[in-house]
């Protein structure tokens, strides 16, 4: 069976829509203006949920504004508007705030209920291609998402559209994160199941080992060797007798020694230790340890309180059995 091949003026046509789509996505910006604020003002005045509705592919795009709001800090859902008009229309309430999503801002389904949101006393804002629409004219607030054209070539499918009225529920979603103070923490307790929760929720206390190995400068080679291996995280810390940390031996230190044709059953840890070693705090985000550990090429590090007291210990393994990286 012959296999199909793609014309060579595919790349072009790919990078014609790229363009075309970037194109549109940039001239929002300087339509970004007073009934944007309004529109700000709106939601953020907004005693009960934020409502995002379209029909078809701009129905698909409003569900993703509504995940967008709704995890950073603004609670949103979507309904979609044919099954408002069959009931749905009872889960709004003229405490919310309605965002409707039309590119031609005629659409029938849509026309259907705003007048009876408008009627019980909700706020619209309308999102349209069309700021002349019927859509636009009973909107509140208005987010012209025109674009010149759509990247399809028989200019008919919407593709720029699209993306443009994605665009612009993002820098809805941002400007309201940002009004609202909404930070790392809140973001983390809205993603509690993934990798970004565990990313922004775990903390260095939560995955370090609580009985870090640790000897005397004192001590033998010998003995800071065997507590390498006991602790089993390529590294032994070294520590003063109020346990605070004076430095760390490694399996690093160990190789340099050998090097330098050193005797090592005639050394103290304290001849060949790394001496200052990045330690970290127990309340500290894992991720930040993650850091500190690739920008310094360490593979393992002390955990220390306020007074530098050894507190715990953890290594690359550490972070990676606990899903942080």
């Amino acid at each position: 069976m012959n296999q199909i091949q793609p014309s060579p003026k595919a790349l072009d046509l790919a990078r014609r829509v790229l363009r075309i789509e970037a194109d549109a996505v940039a001239a929002l910006a300087s339509r970004i203006d007073g009934d944007f604020l309004a529109a700000l003002a709106l939601i953020l005045n907004c005693h009960g949920r934020v409502i995002v509705s379209g029909m078809g592919k701009s129905g698909h795009v409003a569900r993703k504004i509504a995940a967008t709001f709704a995890s950073t800090g603004t609670p949103a859902y979507f309904v979609h508007p044919a099954e408002a008009s069959h009931g749905d229309l009872g889960m709004i309430t003229r405490d919310d705030v309605l965002i409707a999503l039309s590119n031609s801002g005629e659409s029938v389904e849509l026309m259907a209920i705003v007048p009876i949101f408008k009627r019980l006393g909700g706020k619209l804002i309308a999102m349209t291609g069309n700021p002349q629409s019927s859509l636009a004219r009973e909107a509140d607030a208005h987010l012209d998402a025109a674009v010149a054209e759509e990247a399809c070539p028989l200019n008919l499918a919407p593709t720029a559209s699209t993306t443009a009225a994605l665009a612009l529920g993002d820098a809805l979603a941002v400007a309201l994160l940002e009004e609202r103070g909404f930070g790392a923490e809140d973001f983390a307790r809205s993603h509690p199941g993934g990798a970004l929760g565990r990313r922004l929720l775990t903390h260095v206390r939560d995955v370090m080992r609580d009985t870090p190995p640790a000897v005397s400068p004192e001590a033998p080679v010998a003995d800071a060797i065997l507590e390498i291996s006991r602790g089993g995280i390529g590294m032994t810390a070294v520590v003063s007798p109020e346990r605070q940390v004076l430095g760390i031996f490694t399996d690093g230190d160990i190789r340099r020694a050998f090097e330098k044709n050193l005797d090592l059953r005639a050394l103290r840890v304290a001849d060949v230790m790394t001496r200052n070693p990045r330690t970290i705090s127990p309340d500290k985000l894992a991720v930040e340890a993650v850091e500190i550990m690739e920008h310094f090429r360490v593979n393992a590090l002390p955990v220390t309180d306020a007074a530098g007291v050894l507190v715990g210990a953890l290594n690359m393994h550490d972070l990676f059995k606990a899903k942080v990286i």
